[in-house]
């Protein structure tokens, strides 16, 4: 009668080292296993062969694994700049095609505003000409930011580009004029994505000219096609601004000062 016996070799180690503290007690947590015989005696295989078994086969997995998420990782998912297009149309439709009263409250009103319309007018926009051009900037530029600095980053620079833009215009704008728009942002988020890929090279330099006066040209482009619509929004003794370089202007500067506190706040690796 012919008996199977069915061996498991067993490697060589040159060296038996003794563990201590977590490997120690995982390798005495692992169970005594015998091979498998047919009628004749089990001999039991060492815990080091299978503690440096499942040593060596996590390592394997853990590389394998790790190419695909190196790639995942390197694809940044970008969602911030989708929700404030979708904010800005959805603030648009129910302004201008459902005439929802409560929106007019989301303007700034510059002769006795609100804390909040600051904020929620870079969400309103005078007509269809005037969003789908900021639209357009604010998904180019908003986008570079956000894969750039992240979402965080992203909500932060348009909200404060924005309100800072309009905090300026208050204070210099006559006093029955009434600010919407994202074009204080749209600014701000340009010089933020400029100025975060800056270099020296004349290429670099040479992209920011062309793009630089392309996104001045379009944008006032838009602002003089409200301007010629302005004086449809007029009763109660406000006045829309028409075209608001003042907003410009700012939410840029302060883009560039918000860039520029940023790169003077010491990093971890700075310190060491």
């Amino acid at each position: 009668m012919i008996q199977l016996n069915l061996q498991l070799q067993q490697k060589q180690f040159i060296v038996a080292p003794k563990f201590h503290g977590a490997r120690a007690a995982a390798l005495r947590s692992l169970p005594e296993v015998s091979r498998v015989t047919f009628g004749l005696q089990a001999k039991p295989i060492s815990r080091l062969f299978l503690y440096r078994a499942k040593d060596n086969s996590d390592i394997i997995s853990q590389l394998e694994l790790g190419k695909p998420e190196e790639k995942r990782k390197a694809e940044k998912r970008v969602n911030g700049i989708f929700w404030i297009l979708l904010i800005n149309i959805g603030i648009y439709v129910a302004d201008h095609v459902f005439q929802v009263p409560l929106t007019k409250g989301l303007y700034l009103y510059h002769n006795q505003p609100s804390w909040y319309q600051f904020i929620t007018s870079t969400f309103c926009h005078f007509n269809w000409s005037h969003l789908s051009s900021n639209l357009f900037f604010l998904y180019i530029f908003g986008k570079l930011v956000e894969e750039e600095e992240g979402n965080f980053a992203l909500w932060l620079s348009y909200i404060l580009t924005g309100a800072g833009a309009n905090l300026v215009s208050w204070l210099v704008l006559p006093r029955n004029a009434v600010s919407i728009g994202a074009s204080g942002a749209v600014f701000g988020l340009f010089a933020i994505s400029v100025l975060v890929k800056m270099s020296w090279d004349w290429r670099k330099i040479l992209e920011v000219l062309i793009l630089g006066q392309f996104v001045v040209e379009k944008v006032m482009e838009a602002a003089q096609a409200s301007a010629r619509l302005g004086g449809s929004f007029r009763g109660g003794g406000y006045a829309m601004q028409n075209v608001n370089h003042i907003a410009h202007l700012s939410g840029a500067l302060i883009g560039v000062v918000l860039i520029w506190l940023l790169s003077s706040v010491p990093t971890p690796t700075d310190e060491k």
